[in-house]
């Protein structure tokens, strides 16, 4: 028998889930939606109503074909016949599962690391039920977030292995929903893997309407993210000179495009952005309410995250905003400034990864270790502080980050790094005037989304452009003999982007002669 994992309904029957609504009224009207297989999990109601709610259950799936697990009852499903259980770790080991339900029941196992998924392939689990996924008021005892990343690595594991009995599916489950569900298939997925489903507990059995609950759920999971970009058959431009050569168009585009320049950031360098974005020919708009950001999401423009002065009700107001960005393929750009400043910093960038998708990831090179999990990337303060690590040992850290969340990431610093985590680029255009002044990596962040914006397609080679657009414009501004300084820079920097801009709009490439880009393997 064929299974079907791609929407896998989770019951829950407590009323803070369920309320006053009949749970089986709620699976039929779920499976009417288009939920593939079903799970029911009880932990509090005694042998008796187990079985009785059950079978009612099974009356209702087998109506359409699709298979009920009990969770960890085995006594359970064999006397209501139910096609398989779900078990915990903790739970009766798989063997015995196996021994008591036949070889065609259907067993799954929650796994949340590789040795975990490893074991359980290898003890002919039918699935794995991969997670916790996110933070989850249905179930409290969780041992271990994994999120994407750690989702990931148990998908490459299995993709890997070699004396794999059977092909074993996989689900991810723990806090997915409408919002997230498209972001969990794309992040998690590898290069051979991907989830065969996702499991859903309160976004369909809290819903008021199951059925469009569930099929609005499915439509999602058969759906392609918004901000995956354009699906197109060319081949990426790899060698240093071929990108090059296509930057002179996006510089012009994004002055025929005009596109909005929404940053959220701090008061500092507000201004400086906003100027910034003007002469690049951007339109700036400095909006620091989520609520805004449904309405300005649809004007086809980019949004700047800076992470500047977290607080717990910021956070959750930029987790808000990008997410109305995530689900209209607005561009979002996270600038983790301070990352590995603090403890708190820390975790702010931890709920930031978890709550929504980003685009573009810039930082230097201590806050991208804190993004990759370093635990030790400390700074002082906002400034990067004393590198000891290899330019070579960075290429490879941006690499792996992009691949792993499946982006374009830039570890700023001396010698630029940028990776889409399949190419990967070394910039050495800019000067030390920058890092002199205030603002200038968060004016860096609204220049690359702006030209994201209007290049979605190739989402690295945008982000090269706005990189060699500012840091050739400071080399130009560096040189002018007004420039005594810091203080005489700034105005000049602001004169170099708009004179570059008027020069793409002329078709004058001249400027690019000075870009020092060369593309590595990062191996």
């Amino acid at each position: 028998m064929l299974i079907d994992y791609s929407l896998y309904l989770v019951t829950d029957s407590t009323n803070k889930i369920l309320g006053q609504k009949d749970l089986v009224k709620v699976v039929e009207e779920a499976l009417e939606g288009g939920v593939t297989i079903v799970q029911y999990r009880d932990k509090t109601s005694d042998t008796t109503d187990l079985i009785r709610t059950a079978k009612l259950l099974h009356a209702v799936t087998q109506k359409r074909g699709v298979p009920l697990l009990i969770n960890d009852r085995v006594d359970v499903a064999l006397a209501v016949e139910a096609e398989g259980v779900h078990i915990g770790q903790d739970d009766m080991d798989l063997a015995t599962a196996r021994k008591l339900l036949g070889p065609k029941a259907i067993i799954g196992v929650t796994c949340s690391s590789v040795s975990e998924a490893h074991a359980a392939t290898l003890g002919g689990a039918n699935y794995l039920g991969i997670g916790t996924m996110f933070a989850t008021l249905t179930k409290q005892n969780t041992k271990s977030i994994i999120g994407t990343a750690g989702t990931r690595v148990i998908l490459e594991h299995l993709a890997a292995m070699t004396e794999l009995p059977h092909r074993v599916a996989t689900v991810a489950i723990g806090g997915i929903n409408a919002i997230n569900v498209q972001r969990v298939m794309y992040q998690s997925q590898s290069t051979f893997r991907a989830l065969d489903g996702v499991a859903v507990v309160s976004a369909i059995i809290a819903a008021q309407n199951p059925k469009d609950a569930a099929a609005h759920l499915l439509d999602l999971i058969k759906s392609p993210p918004a901000f995956a970009g354009p699906l197109t058959e060319k081949v990426k431009l790899r060698s240093a000179k071929e990108l090059i050569g296509k930057v002179q168009d996006i510089v012009k585009k994004v002055g025929l495009e005009v596109p909005i320049c929404h940053n959220m950031t701090n008061t500092v360098v507000q201004n400086f952005a906003a100027n910034v974005a003007v002469a690049i020919g951007g339109s700036p708009c400095m909006a620091n309410d989520a609520g805004e950001a449904e309405d300005l999401a649809q004007l086809g423009g980019s949004l700047v995250i800076n992470m500047g002065t977290p607080t717990p009700d910021g956070i959750s107001n930029y987790i808000r905003a990008a997410q109305a960005y995530n689900s209209c393929g607005g561009p979002v750009l996270l600038d983790p400034v301070g990352a590995g400043g603090s403890g708190l910093r820390r975790e702010a960038v931890k709920k930031l990864m978890a709550g929504c998708y980003f685009d573009i990831i810039k930082g230097n090179e201590f806050e991208i270790g804190v993004v990759w999990g370093f635990s030790k990337s400390q700074q002082r303060g906002v400034d990067s502080g004393k590198s000891d690590t290899s330019l070579a040992e960075k290429a490879r850290l941006v690499k792996m980050l992009a691949a792993r969340e499946r982006n374009v990431v830039i570890m700023t610093g001396p010698v630029d790094v940028l990776s889409d985590g399949d190419r990967t680029l070394l910039v050495r255009n800019g000067t030390q005037l920058l890092g002199q002044i205030t603002g200038s990596g968060c004016t860096l962040g609204t220049t690359v989304a702006a030209f994201v914006a209007v290049e979605k397609g190739d989402k690295l080679l945008a982000a090269l452009a706005g990189l060699l657009t500012f840091e050739i414009a400071a080399e130009y501004a560096a040189e002018r003999p007004e420039v005594k300084g810091p203080g005489t820079f700034v105005p000049m920097f602001i004169d170099a982007l708009n004179l570059i801009a008027r020069r793409a709009e002329a078709n004058e490439s001249i400027w690019l002669a000075a870009a020092k880009v060369e593309a590595v393997e990062a191996t």
